[in-house]
Parts: C-alpha cells; structure tokens; sequence
C-alpha cells in the first residue's frame, strides 16, 4: 500500500518555534489529517527552552521557584520534560493501523531512535518499564541490553568538562556514568486514530535544564545527549542538523512510509486531491 510521510522543516536555531505555536500548528495538522485532507507529516523543529508536562506529571516532578523557562501543561501522556536549542524535537501526525496499538508505536519511534544514535556510533536500547531510547549505565555491565548484546557502559572521567554550541555556549554538566541515561524521551497523544506530539533527542543542548525538575519523573536515571556521550574520548559534538537526515530515514522506515518529501514550511503542505464525484456510466432515466 502507497503511503507518504512528509517532513517539514517548523524552525530551528533562530528561527525555533515557541511551544503554543507548535502545539496549535499540531491541532490543525491533527484535524486535517483525521479528515483525510493531508497525508502522514512530520514536524521537526527546535523549541525555545520551555519544560512540558504531561497528563500525569506529580506535583514534586515540577520545578521549585522559577525554572528559567515557561512550564506548560499539555495534553500528552508522561510526565514533565524539557525541550530547548540543542534538541531535535519531532512531531508525527500520523494515521494508526486499525485497531490502533499505541504501545506498537511507542516501540516503533523508540525504535527510530535507536537506530539514529547506531549511526553517530552510540549505543542506545529500550529500559522495561520506561519509554524513550536509553544509554544503560555501568551499574549494568555483565548484563545483556534489549537486543541481547552484552553491556559496555561508556567510560567517562568524572572531571571531564564538556562543550556544547549555541546562544548559551559553555560547559556541559557532569553526569553519573552509573545510571542508566535518556537520550530521547518520547510521549504521544492518539486521538480519533492519530497521532499528535512525538519524541525528543538530545544532540548537544545544555543538560543542566533538567536538574530542574524530575525528567519523565524518574528519580533514578538520567539525561544525557549525543554530544555528552560522545564528546568524551571521540571529541565529537552531534548537531541537531546532523541528526535530521537520520531520525528522517529511520522514522520513514519504521512507520512502513513507501516515499517521502520534505517542505521547508508548512505554507507548502498542499491537501490530498480529492477522488472525482461518481458519474454513472449509464444516465439515470428519467420517468
């Protein structure tokens, strides 16, 4: 069966969209989408540094005083986030197969990122219990990650300072190279057979937002990104344009998309033509 995604490009760097912006460019894709009028799309954008927080976020996930950012409450599922500069952040609004299995999708943009971080040469896997895709702490060594492969947390000196780009440009946070670490967080919403809100990976944004809050309220894991991961030793800083034609190709490809397109502004997305009235092939008489 044809089916087309569309990725469109919603703003990065100067250009990052302000999160009510997206989540109301969302509620149109979504509308038009459940009515037919557009294919599968994608958004993939930046945000300005704002903390979400999903249906089932705790009073003590939140942050204490002021964050630093707008917090907005949304209508995802999970619980509290950060989105910000540094961080690819993708919106699918896609059709489900019926009967719709939202734990199948789930595993399907985990699995979309997995893949990504495979190619930058990071080793990501699923955590039972905990969506998004993961960098499994040395506390795990000896133990076998999601696809059966043995353990090797990354070695990281505790001293290490590391870099990172952007308006806000200096050192990175230390993390603790024994807990299991986020690399991309995802939560979804399905509404009449459609998807809304997406996923979130980290490429080199600035950690320390995060220890603001309780992220996806998990107290003892961490967040970690590309960069952090891969700075050390490789001295590779991971740009979210780096990660675009990836997350792209991996995404197409879990989501069975047999072709896609990219458009650099939602002005572009054009409707599906709409299949011609029935004409008879044969005039109804007339009495």
């Amino acid at each position: 069966m044809d089916r087309e995604l569309i990725f469109i490009s919603a703003g990065f760097g100067d250009s990052a969209l302000p999160y009510d912006q997206a989540l109301a460019l969302q509620r149109e894709l979504h509308a038009r989408r459940v009515d037919d009028e557009i294919p599968d799309v994608c958004l993939l954008l930046e945000h300005h540094p704002v903390y979400t927080a999903g249906r089932r976020t705790s009073p003590e996930d939140r942050p204490v005083g002021d964050p630093g950012a707008p917090v907005v409450d949304t209508d995802r599922g999970g619980r509290i986030t950060w989105h910000g500069p540094g961080q690819l952040v993708g919106y699918p609004i896609v059709r489900l197969g019926d009967p719709v299995d939202v734990v199948a999708y789930v595993r399907s943009l985990e699995e979309a990122m997995i893949r990504a971080c495979a190619d930058f040469g990071l080793s990501a896997t699923r955590v039972e219990g905990r969506s998004g895709a993961w960098v499994l702490g040395s506390h795990r060594n000896g133990d076998n990650d999601s696809n059966g492969n043995p353990v090797q947390s990354l070695n990281v000196a505790a001293n290490v300072k590391l870099t990172r780009s952007g308006p806000d440009a200096g050192p990175l946070p230390q993390f603790n190279e024994a807990k299991d670490r986020k690399v991309a967080a995802i939560g979804i919403r399905v509404a009449r057979g459609v998807t809304m809100h997406g996923f979130a990976l980290n490429c080199n944004n600035d950690l320390s937002w995060f220890d603001r809050i309780v992220p996806c309220g998990i107290k003892d894991a961490a967040v970690t990104s590309l960069s952090a991961e891969l700075s050390v030793g490789l001295g590779r800083q991971i740009t979210v344009e780096d990660t675009i034609a990836p997350v792209q190709r991996h995404l197409a490809t879990v989501l069975n998309a047999t072709r896609t397109s990219e458009l650099a502004s939602i002005t572009d997305l054009r409707p599906n033509p709409r299949p011609a009235a029935h004409t008879p092939r044969f005039p109804t008489p007339v009495p």
